[in-house]
């Protein structure tokens, strides 16, 4: 099969368009035809071994897994024994790695449902890591419930489209923090009102107060975050930037400042940990079968141009999500 490998740290350029053997389904799991594929900004940090400090988890010398890729949608070709949730021909979507390949091995019981019927195998493809922290970071995290007011910062990305959309299906009043040439885009998925950040600074609002800040992007300070809320607001912080290469501990360090000083504000300062799961993966399934949630996607590559498509990512040029074509 073709897929996307790596064997060593560094710039996209270290991804090549290869040759493996195809995986084959053992018991309990899955053999899905990969139909599309998604790029985060996980599969750049991983490239680079960066920060260095995550080469822990990732592998010291080199990327323990070789081929890049996390999210997916395809056709299962075939099922191991003792699988009954899926049958061959079954439409799905989830979360493995090594999702930059023609096929990939899944277990049954693992970060795979059904593919919602109503979205094509790009936009399906475009949902699991994005949608899950989106997900995680206003429902789990901050409870945003009908009436709140929320303020998302990088409401342009591909977790920021997603939370825009779903702040608004939670009932929430939704601000976005975007540039100047996405500001329509933000209005087109349900925003209410629309901060251009190259304009106006959206923590020098003295007029007006949030429940939820949702950082995506971690350009600014704990205080300035911390200056628009209500005095019992809360604070997610899940951002990460874009890739300035060379960091021990990326955005790690934002991270740590913000569990320290949860412990010494009065407003909630909470670090996202978006962990994935079937359950979340169902959730989102029905969400974007009610229409509540559409996938914005900006560009595909075929799978043969990932290392351009991962470099498009990584130079934050993109907008929404960046969808790989198998």
């Amino acid at each position: 099969m073709k897929a996307i490998v790596q064997d060593r740290y560094g710039p996209s350029d270290v991804l090549r368009f290869d040759e493996l053997d195809p995986p084959v389904a053992a018991d309990g799991e899955l053999l899905v035809r990969v139909h599309a594929a998604s790029v985060n900004a996980r599969d750049w940090h991983v490239m680079r071994g960066d920060p260095y400090l995550a080469r822990m988890a990732f592998g010291l010398r080199a990327p323990r897994v070789r081929v890049r890729g996390t999210d997916f949608a395809g056709r299962v070709e075939a099922v191991g024994a003792g699988v009954t949730r899926f049958r061959a021909g079954d439409e799905v979507f989830g979360e493995i790695d090594a999702a930059f390949a023609e096929y990939v091995r899944v277990p049954a019981d693992g970060v795979v449902e059904r593919k919602p019927a109503n979205l094509t195998f790009e936009q399906a493809a475009a949902m699991p890591l994005a949608a899950n922290t989106a997900l995680m970071g206003l429902r789990d995290a901050a409870r945003v419930g009908s009436g709140q007011r929320v303020l998302i910062n990088g409401a342009s990305g591909g977790v920021g489209t997603f939370a825009v959309q779903l702040a608004k299906a939670f009932g929430a009043h939704v601000t976005g923090v975007c540039s100047t040439r996405n500001l329509e885009l933000i209005r087109s998925l349900g925003a209410d009102r629309v901060v251009d950040y190259t304009r106006e600074d959206f923590t020098r609002d003295g007029a007006t107060r949030y429940d939820v800040v949702f950082d995506l992007v971690g350009n600014r300070s704990l205080a300035d975050c911390r200056r628009v809320l209500t005095p019992t607001g809360t604070l997610v912080l899940s951002g990460g930037g874009v890739s300035e290469g060379g960091s021990l501990l990326g955005p790690i360090r934002l991270i740590a400042r913000g569990r320290l000083a949860s412990r010494f504000v009065r407003h909630r300062v909470l670090t996202l940990t978006a962990v994935p799961s079937r359950e979340n993966l169902a959730t989102l399934r029905e969400l974007a079968e009610s229409g509540a949630v559409v996938p914005v996607i900006d560009r595909t590559f075929p799978l043969s141009d990932a290392a351009e498509a991962v470099r498009y990512l990584e130079m934050d040029h993109a907008r929404a999500k960046v969808v790989i074509t198998v």
